[in-house]
């Protein structure tokens, strides 16, 4: 391979996108030469190159000759193109979109694009160029191999026809089998490079007759999207595990998604050299239905339970509050008393507030701040607290490995959950003989197909982290719903029940899972597996408080563009901020705002509500805010995230959240944070 074969050709003829994208993937460690025009473009690309990164503005132009070049690749050829393109409010026009599909092989990344992206479209473009040419290798080898088969002789011809005859009756006879039982059969072989398949294979994807040359590409389109990462790296992992095992649904040629279930083992020689894989597909869409219909009564069960438990505990908190309010309203001017219950009030609120916090959890919509970091700092630094909370008579012991790998996680959550699973670890302790004692522990592990098999996340390398007691353990028939919402095995009135609940919803918002094991007599261990990160650790977990900054008012002119679609939240935000000497610019929705962003008037900072209906969120809006004005100051809230895909993990980088509900010191505080007035 030529050297001229891995780098990658930036065209960017407007602004510094050039420049800047050659810095970042210079960073990232690719090769990576800027064009002046398309010709020169055209002709680095015809002097060889692994990628192409180009921006959709350069493709305005004549590009005849870059089609020609295209049509005139090898078979083993297929292009990688990044194309940054300009975010479009609806479809592309018809002369862009005719432009991408003749590129072919296309990674769209929509500007803005952050640094992470754009190094790693780079790096996956090369390695599928790379990928390509390994194939142009295999092509020559193949080649060869078919030359030196041409030239055998007829005896070994011979043998080899008999011998084939024998392999085909052999797979007939297996094909009858499987097809009677409902099952496809494939093989691959590693060393000759062919594939075979017998006719229901093709019938699972809807072909009435035989249907394409399989590939690893070809079997991807026909997955649905959202499975297609997960099926890709159960691909990947087939040779290092032996074999493959992975549910999936597909979209059949005539639209129908299926669910499929395959298998495979990989054969190899005594060197441990791969040599072929051979399996089975079926189609388990009526089991998975079936299966679909329990968890469904299943789920109905616990909306019921929710429900109840909810009104309950929300219940007795609003007694609080509207009895206090209402002892108020009749006798305000007894101030000690108003005080008392109007401290009462809030304390039952703020109960409130965490009740709602719980259930966020529970439901994975909490406002998350991931960050990539090695738990066992967070556990050290957390071992004061989680000692005090265990208590004196209970000894609490941490087993950490030192080489653990890192996580992405939300560093509070983490120890909400580690610390609530103490608290349990303790109760359950309460009254039993001996020496009661608490283990904190981490570790590496790897997590094959069988271990994550029902849990909905991929196998690979994980980091568990688990909390034992030498409690009273719990019944196996309670086992299996203490991570139902409003269960609980403590006593009434000594817990809500949402505190499992809780863990499980960080774990999944973790991209892992959580698993109990218990016997009575002999204490509980509860295990968090959350995948590891590839990114290296950050230096510090987390900012400080927004407590650390002090309080102080605004500025002379300091004016808050306050955007809040309920009436009565807006009205107590604009009586906070006048009350902190903001002057208030009021929009009730993003439409509102950007009329304002678009004026003249003197705007410091937007404080936005993030779940906001009229199609554009808190999130979008300050992206569009700070197009119209850069540097522009970003303040959000929100104490619920509506799409979990699109804005569960925001407060990240340059965006601030407030949780809601918040009192107006804390808003203060955040407002001097964001606006960055020096107070530190």
């Amino acid at each position: 391979m030529q050297a001229d074969e891995e780098r990658i050709l930036i065209l960017a003829p407007r602004g510094r996108d050039g420049a800047v994208a050659q810095q970042v993937l210079a960073r990232a460690g690719t090769r990576a030469e800027t064009c002046l025009d398309v010709s020169g473009w055209l002709s680095c690309l015809s002097a060889g190159a692994a990628a192409a990164l180009v921006t959709e503005e350069a493709l305005e132009g004549d590009l005849d000759a870059l089609f020609a070049w295209l049509d005139a690749q090898p078979a083993w050829s297929d292009f990688p193109f990044i194309v940054l393109a300009t975010r479009q409010a609806g479809r592309r026009p018809a002369r862009a979109a005719e432009v991408l599909a003749r590129l072919g092989n296309v990674v769209l990344l929509e500007r803005p694009v952050n640094a992470e992206t754009l190094a790693s479209a780079a790096a996956s473009a090369l390695r599928a160029r790379r990928r390509q040419y390994q194939a142009r290798e295999h092509l020559l080898e193949r080649e060869r191999a078919q030359e030196a088969l041409r030239l055998a002789n007829e005896d070994l011809e011979r043998r080899v026809a008999e011998r084939t005859r024998e392999v085909e009756a052999a797979h007939e006879t297996l094909a009858f089998a499987l097809d009677a039982a409902g099952m496809a059969s494939w093989d691959i072989d590693y060393v000759a490079g062919t594939a075979r398949r017998s006719p229901r294979f093709d019938a699972v994807f809807g072909y009435a007759g035989t249907g394409p040359a399989w590939d690893r590409e070809s079997f991807l389109l026909h997955v649905v999207e959202e499975d297609r990462a997960a099926v890709d790296d159960a691909f990947s992992s087939v040779r290092e595990i032996g074999g493959l095992d992975l549910e999936c649904r597909v979209r059949r040629v005539d639209g129908e998604v299926r669910w499929i279930a395959m298998r495979g083992k990989v054969k190899r020689d005594e060197a441990d050299t791969p040599l072929r894989i051979a399996g089975i597909l079926m189609d388990r869409t009526d089991q998975r239905l079936t299966e679909e219909a329990l968890r469904q009564a299943q789920k109905m069960e616990a909306i019921g339970q929710l429900t109840g438990g909810v009104a309950h505990d929300f219940n007795n908190l609003l007694t609080v509050i509207v009895g206090g309010l209402d002892m108020m309203l009749r006798r305000p001017e007894q101030v000690d008393r108003v005080k008392r219950l109007a401290e009462a009030a809030m304390g039952a609120a703020r109960r409130g507030e965490q009740l709602t916090q719980q259930l966020l959890a529970f439901s994975r919509r909490q406002m998350l701040r991931p960050q990539t970091l090695n738990p066992n700092r967070l556990l050290l630094d957390f071992k004061p607290l989680a000692e005090r909370a265990a208590g004196g008579a209970v000894e609490l012991a941490f087993d950490l490995d030192p080489a653990l790998d890192p996580i992405r996680i939300d560093p509070a959550q983490f120890e909400a959950a580690v610390l609530n699973l103490i608290v349990n670890a303790r109760d359950a302790m309460e009254g039993c003989e001996g020496h009661a004692r608490i283990a904190v522990a981490s570790r590496n592990v790897h997590l094959g197909t069988g271990a994550v098999a029902d849990r909905g996340v991929a196998p690979g390398p994980y980091v568990a982290v688990s909390v034992s007691d030498t409690g009273s353990g719990i019944p196996p028939d309670k086992l299996q719903r203490v991570f139902e919402p409003f269960f609980t095995t403590k006593e009434v009135g000594k817990g809500t029940g949402l505190g499992l609940s809780q863990v499980y919803g960080f774990t999944r918002s973790a991209k892992g899972f959580a698993q109990i094991e218990s016997e009575v007599g002999r204490g509980t261990t509860v295990t968090l597996y959350i995948p590891r990160s590839t990114d290296p650790a950050e230096e510090e977990p987390g900012a400080g408080p927004a407590g650390a900054i002090p309080l102080r008012r605004a500025s002379e002119g300091e004016t808050v563009l306050l955007v809040e679609d309920d009436e009565q939240v807006l009205a107590m935000a604009v009586e906070s901020l006048e009350e902190l000497h903001y002057r208030v610019v009021v929009a009730r929705n993003a439409a509102e705002a950007m009329g304002h962003l678009k004026g003249v008037e003197r705007i410091d900072i937007l404080f936005s509500d993030v779940v906001m209906p009229g199609g554009m969120n808190g999130s979008q809006l300050a992206v569009e805010a700070r197009r119209l004005r850069p540097g522009l100051k970003v303040l959000l809230t929100s104490g619920y995230v509506a799409n979990l895909d699109e804005g569960q993990v925001i407060g990240q980088g340059e965006l601030t959240v407030l949780n809601k509900p918040y009192r107006r010191d804390e808003l203060a505080r955040s407002l001097r944070l964001v606006l960055g007035a020096g107070e530190r």
